[in-house]
């Protein structure tokens, strides 16, 4: 059997296409972000370009890449996937008005990767979970909406990606709009990504509350409140709207 040629391509694995697109098109806010779909829409061919590089690799060469190689190259195809999802039906007020009653958005099988026709749940839970444990890239893949994560303006890469995923854990975590402890009635108010992930927190570091203790708050005996279960847990509506640049 005759490979295509592009099976053993070198990928780059400094993302250096993604993170071009993201500064042309990302606006960083304080611990939010934008996305200027409207400018991707009319001029795609930067991303296109990257998207292509992804669909390239083969699932043998993928297995030669490191740990961190892979988690890189997984998170960023599901951002670079979720923002062509977008723009491939802009304009759109939100991520959830594509697709149809019977196939979410993220159901969608819409783009080739490692050989295969794929969906972004392919690519978060088929793959990302499953290979990893590591809960904080649900800061990391991100979903298109107001409510999320800030989608950064550099793509991941191996060789910082711990790092990068502790910041943009903490920067999610500081944002007091949706996630805060309220010390005077004792109650921890975090975002919905919580209530439909806390299964990941809780098989890597034993509890929600442990993980979120030392994240939400600086001061000690907050932490210590969290930490014990001693604070009133409730998750905060999920703001589905685009997080589009006006």
């Amino acid at each position: 059997m005759v490979r295509p040629a592009f099976a053993n391509i070198d990928f780059d694995h400094s993302h250096r296409a993604w993170t071009a697109v993201l500064q042309k098109s990302v606006r960083i806010s304080g611990q939010a972000s934008t996305v200027d779909y409207k400018r991707l829409k009319g001029g795609p061919t930067e991303l296109q370009e990257y998207l292509n590089a992804v669909s390239a690799v083969s699932s043998e060469a993928f297995s030669r890449f490191s740990e961190g190689e892979k988690l890189a190259f997984l998170i960023n195809s599901y951002n670079a996937f979720t923002v062509k999802l977008i723009i491939d039906h802009y304009p759109v007020k939100s991520i959830k008005d594509i697709g149809s009653i019977l196939t979410s958005p993220w159901k969608l099988k819409f783009f080739t990767l490692l050989g295969e026709q794929r969906s972004l749940d392919n690519i978060e839970h088929d793959m990302i979970r499953k290979w990893f444990n590591e809960p904080k890239i649900h800061f990391a893949v991100v979903c298109a909406s107001i409510g999320c994560p800030a989608l950064r303006d550099e793509a991941y890469v191996a060789s910082e990606i711990d790092k990068q995923l502790d910041a943009a854990s903490m920067n999610f975590l500081s944002d007091r709009s949706r996630n805060r402890y309220l010390p005077d009635s004792k109650k921890l108010e975090i975002s919905s990504i919580f209530k439909w992930y806390g299964g990941d927190f809780v098989k890597k570091f034993g509890s929600l509350e442990a993980f979120l203790a030392d994240r939400v708050t600086d001061i000690p005996e907050q932490q210590r409140i969290i930490r014990e279960k001693k604070a009133a847990l409730s998750y905060l509506e999920y703001d589905w709207l685009l997080n589009d640049q006006k």
